[in-house]
């Protein structure tokens, strides 16, 4: 505002003294730079937009000199394809009709309610009735909140220091919230968890820095990851100075984990003098979409116990299982299951209210399960924990309440039942129609959407349009995206940002746009790749 006000007042200025001038006899005294109008003039010109250009060449911090570790991080999730998107819909708005498409579909990230997601109502009725514990003595509540939100909302006040949402918290979370989360996973493991190895955090994100920030002291230090994988990781092994050891999830059985691929990476890193301290394993996969078997996890905890491997344990899709063929089981399950207690094997399992049928992204609440660690390693987490004082309380109450849902007689019981199903059974026909069309595309193939959130499709491009992608230094995928985006306002995530096996191309496309416009995105995409292909095809 002060900049628009000042360069208007130049204007003003400019032209009183033009006219000034102009008008003047000959003989008529120039403007003095001793007048109160000069002096106006010189003091707005310091705010003038020409002198606040971006020259930044003196400032001490320039891209050359800042932590070279920040500039080796990527996150493809929210890069360049989602810039030039968030460009388009300024256009859109700003010019509609400007472009050959009336809206932008974002499917590049698990961002439910952004696509029109609805809330679980349970959930933000003991949120609001928590955030705001006056109106639980009012009359009217009773009338406008379901009796076990009422009753929850009192529970948790409860166990909050001074029933304040706003206060901080004990540093691994509410006690009391934690206590609850443990009997959640009891109840679905069927073996004890102890709330003190519980850490709540904003979404899983942190948890995840959390543990690269523990394990990772030097670049020799290694952490073995899926490829294609969440680039959360890619990132945050950049940013702690570690070695992502890439292993390659097999495509042509469904994105299947061989234990044989694990041994011939590990060895090969370990030939290169990099020391491999941890294994992550994404079930449900992202941005795969597998379900691992019993048989297989059980391979993979054999695997990490003989080689002395920490497992760090995505589990934030738990939920998110579509086929009838495949079932979630955690890692701590599994593990207890084979006969492995606290101190036979390091495991780490995170969990988010961001996806699930919840879909809370913006809540931001999470947390670890930290398990196989000594009191004193335990100390250090906890250190690590403390240095950002506490995560969200919203976000905690949220973890909380998704491990423990209405149950039966609850009077939310029904109707949050209903709601889950909806959302559940609605992605899981949005996939198979995805899935579906992707594979009726020319040189595509995408395998079958087990759980989780996306489709990676794998698309054989033509040479004419690798050239092309060279040409324009950008990845083919990436070329493909773009070209895509342009046509028809569709957000994709090409392949090479989640890495990929070399000389093979993919993107990656969220199932969660509302289930009504799945058919208006089938045919863009389709009219679409046949003209890409066609005018790249020789």
């Amino acid at each position: 505002m002060r900049r628009f006000i000042s360069h208007k007042t130049i204007n003003l200025i400019s032209k009183t003294t033009t006219s000034t001038v102009s008008s003047s006899s000959p003989n008529s005294p120039s403007l003095s730079p001793n007048s109160p109008l000069a002096s106006l003039l010189r003091f707005f010109s310091t705010f003038h937009p020409s002198s606040m250009a971006s020259d930044y060449s003196t400032t001490p911090i320039t891209i050359d000199n800042i932590n070279p570790k920040v500039l080796k991080c990527e996150y493809a999730v929210r890069g360049e394809i989602v810039s030039i998107a968030q460009t388009l819909q300024q256009n859109l708005k700003d010019n509609p009709g400007s472009h050959p498409f009336d809206e932008i579909l974002y499917c590049n990230i698990g961002n439910p309610q952004s696509l029109a997601q609805q809330p679980i109502t349970f959930f933000r009725e003991v949120l609001a009735l928590c955030d705001h514990p006056s109106i639980l003595d009012k009359i009217e509540t009773q009338g406008l909140f379901s009796a076990d939100a009422i009753e929850r909302a009192f529970q948790i006040l409860e166990q909050i220091p001074g029933r304040a949402t706003g206060a901080y918290s004990h540093s691994q979370g509410i006690k009391g919230l934690r206590d609850t989360i443990a009997s959640g996973m009891k109840a679905r493991d069927g073996f004890p968890a102890d709330p003190n190895d519980l850490f709540l955090t904003d979404g899983a994100s942190p948890a995840v820095h959390m543990m690269m920030q523990l394990l990772i002291r030097s670049e020799n230090d290694g952490i073995l990851c899926p490829i294609p994988q969440y680039p959360l990781y890619s990132a945050s092994i950049a940013l702690h100075g570690g070695t992502l050891v890439p292993y390659y999830l097999d495509e042509q059985t469904g994105w299947g984990l061989e234990i044989s691929e694990l041994e011939h990476q590990l060895k090969t890193a370990k030939s290169k003098g990099i020391d491999v301290r941890a294994l992550v394993v994404i079930n449900p996969g992202n941005p795969t979409g597998q379900v691992l078997g019993e048989a297989n996890q059980r391979e993979i905890v054999e695997f990490c116990k003989k080689e002395g491997l920490v497992l760090l344990a995505d589990e934030v899709y738990q939920e998110n299982v579509y086929v009838p063929d495949k079932k979630f089981h955690s890692f701590k399950k599994i593990s207890r299951s084979m006969g492995y207690g606290e101190t036979d094997i390091s495991l780490v399992s995170f969990q988010s209210v961001s996806k699930g049928f919840y879909g809370e992204c913006g809540k931001r609440g999470g947390y670890m399960e930290v398990t196989g660690f000594s009191p004193e390693v335990r100390e250090q987490i906890y250190k690590l924990a403390s240095v950002n004082l506490c995560s969200n309380i919203s976000g905690q109450i949220l973890a909380s309440l998704i491990m423990s849902p209405p149950k039966v007689g609850d009077e939310s019981y029904e109707s949050f039942s209903a709601e889950k199903e909806a959302i559940l059974s609605s992605l899981a026909r949005r996939a198979k129609t995805l899935e579906d069309a992707l594979n009726s595309l020319e040189g595509v193939t995408c395998n079958r959407a087990e759980g989780a959130m996306y489709l990676f499709p794998c698309i054989n491009l033509p040479d004419k349009a690798i050239k092309a992608a060279e040409e324009a230094k950008t990845a083919p995928d990436a070329f493909y995206a773009k070209h895509l985006l342009n046509a028809t306002g569709i957000v994709v995530v090409p392949g090479s940002g989640f890495r990929q096996v070399p000389g093979t191309w993919h993107f990656r496309c969220t199932i969660l746009p509302q289930e009504e416009k799945i058919p208006a995105i089938v045919s863009r995409l389709t009219e679409f790749h046949k003209k890409f292909m066609d005018e790249f095809r020789g």
